[in-house]
């Protein structure tokens, strides 16, 4: 019987060798691969073509947001489940929308991990109980829409500093040497990932934020 192949990308080691220590004795996994860059991580999937990435949602410099449509792209017969050590159903919810099949955190057990795998694998989706009762306990209780910063990049909270101190994208892409473009794709990205429908709305969050931007 063919063995499920897995990469592992996570930016700490520790984690990494966690991960693969907890498969090595399964007889139905086989990691080919462990990243903990991006960059790194989309070549080892180009080339080993996996059928499951393990991929966590924090990066060193960037997000396994960015990720997903670069792995579906280069591999598209691969199936990704987000991991985290966050429990907000937000990061679940926009991995999926963005083409991730199942989504664990780091305080999932080892058998809800291989229940998630075998369940993408089958070609369904699997959410982990923490996430799915946290969501049933906000659907009772009518909780807000959460506009979570701690999942943006770097980059993206550059940006976020810029546009709160009155920047326009044209000023910004002068000021850090981008291409205005990419100065614009980066305020797409940033309105997607903190849920909201227009800069406006963003301009109006950040002026009464306490979170402290770059």
């Amino acid at each position: 019987m063919k063995k499920i192949t897995v990469v592992i990308v996570d930016d700490h080691k520790l984690i990494r060798q966690m991960w693969e220590n907890m498969f090595v004795e399964s007889s139905e996994i086989d990691v080919v691969g462990k990243s903990g860059t991006l960059d790194e991580a989309i070549e080892m999937i180009k080339a080993q073509k996996p059928d499951i990435v393990l991929l966590d949602i924090n990066l060193a410099q960037d997000s396994g947001l960015d990720a997903i449509p670069l792995i579906r792209k280069f591999s598209p017969g691969t199936k990704i489940i987000g991991v985290s050590m966050h429990d907000q159903p937000s990061y679940a919810k926009k991995m999926l929308r963005l083409g991730a099949k199942g989504y664990v955190t780091k305080n999932s057990s080892y058998e809800e991990v291989i229940t998630a795998i075998e369940e993408v694998m089958k070609g369904g989706m699997y959410l982990c109980k923490e996430i799915t009762d946290i969501i049933a306990d906000q659907v009772i209780h009518k909780e807000p829409v959460e506009h979570d910063t701690k999942i943006l990049s770097l980059r993206e909270m550059e940006i976020v500093k810029f546009i709160k101190d009155g920047l326009s994208s044209k000023e910004i892409s002068s000021l850090i040497n981008i291409r205005l473009r990419t100065v614009e794709v980066h305020r797409q990205n940033i309105l997607r990932k903190l849920n909201f429908k227009n800069t406006a709305s963003l301009v109006n969050f950040i002026n009464n934020s306490h979170v402290n931007f770059l």
